[in-house]
């Protein structure tokens, strides 16, 4: 090969390295669609529109939010998954990932995402009316014990973060509870005002209005702190009756598998400067919801865990599926 052909070569082979490593260090070069599994309105798409409204501040571009609903919110996670793993589509995840697979509904889990961040753990509440005899969780449980399948509890949802957390707190201690199912937190809030069931498991932040207008008495929460918001509510552990692996609703970020790590780099340290943005934090007081911020590393060890204790909780329940 003549020396003018091999100098000509290596430039091109320069040249192409350079374009290369130029175009990966471009990231993003254009906006980037925010998926979320659950219609418009609703906390979860609150709270991602609030996360990414200020986002051309941190990553460059706009982050456009898009609802993908359907199939308990398979549809809008799944289609990040399969989607082209270049960290323009990020997904919004949320508790029902760490559940597909135990109730045989998807094959879909964590394994098939990279991480980000996850951004909020949500924990549960047993909640009376104000005028129950029921006055703590020793006097829940203790009269649950005595009268097996009398108290009814009503919840958001078979298979639902605040159905599991309280199915724990029975397969832990004995208990026999009859679980009455409502189309989510606002139908089980209403039932149990209007004293058509004993007790209601819901999150917190759910009976936030209820709680301060003296309407009902939390008794306890299903979490290792106490809830910022419900200061005088003790833990589960606080009450005598710990859960080593308590139940919590959760809402992470997450990309399709194989995203280049320049790209998971950059959304990475955006996502978490997002996360520290006022206005976020603000509105995630406002509504009562834990900021309880993971990276990438600690959101898996976190889900890890999830899967562990959602295992023989959904068993107890007749709800287990894939084993």
């Amino acid at each position: 090969m003549k020396p003018k052909s091999v100098c000509g070569l290596l430039a091109a082979l320069l040249a192409s390295l350079v374009f290369s490593v130029s175009a990966r260090a471009a990231f993003p070069e254009r906006d980037i669609t925010l998926v979320v599994p659950w219609a418009a309105g609703g906390g979860t798409d609150t709270l991602a529109r609030t996360l990414v409204k200020n986002g051309k501040k941190f990553f460059g571009v706009n982050m456009n939010v898009v609802n993908r609903v359907g199939g308990t919110g398979v549809v809008g996670m799944n289609s990040v998954a399969t989607s082209k793993p270049d960290g323009y589509t990020v997904a919004v995840v949320t508790f029902h990932l760490s559940a597909y697979r135990l109730l045989g509904m998807s094959d879909l889990s964590y394994r098939d995402f990279d991480l980000i961040a996850l951004l909020n753990r949500s924990q549960a509440g047993l909640s009376v009316r104000t005028d129950s005899p029921f006055r703590t969780m020793k006097d829940l449980v203790d009269y649950a014990k005595a009268n097996p399948g009398v108290l009814t509890v009503g919840h958001s949802g078979p298979g639902q973060a605040w159905h599991l957390a309280a199915a724990a707190l029975a397969n832990r201690y004995g208990l026999k509870f009859t679980f009455v199912p409502f189309d989510g937190a606002a139908p089980t809030r209403t039932a149990l005002v209007g004293g058509h069931v004993s007790v209601a498991t819901t999150g917190m932040d759910e009976v936030l209005q209820f709680y301060q207008a003296k309407q009902i008495r939390l008794l306890g929460a299903n979490s290792p702190t106490r809830h910022p918001a419900f200061p005088d509510v003790p833990t589960f552990a606080e009450a005598g009756f710990p859960i080593e692996n308590p139940v919590f609703d959760w809402r992470g970020l997450a990309v399709a598998k194989g995203t280049p790590p320049e790209a998971l780099q950059v959304l990475r340290d955006g996502f978490r400067k997002a996360a520290e943005d006022p206005e976020y934090i603000a509105l995630m007081d406002k509504l009562a919801l834990p900021r309880t911020y993971m990276d990438h590393r600690q959101f898996e060890e976190f889900l890890i865990g999830m899967e562990k204790s959602l295992e023989p909780v959904l068993d107890s329940v007749g709800l287990l599926k894939k084993k």
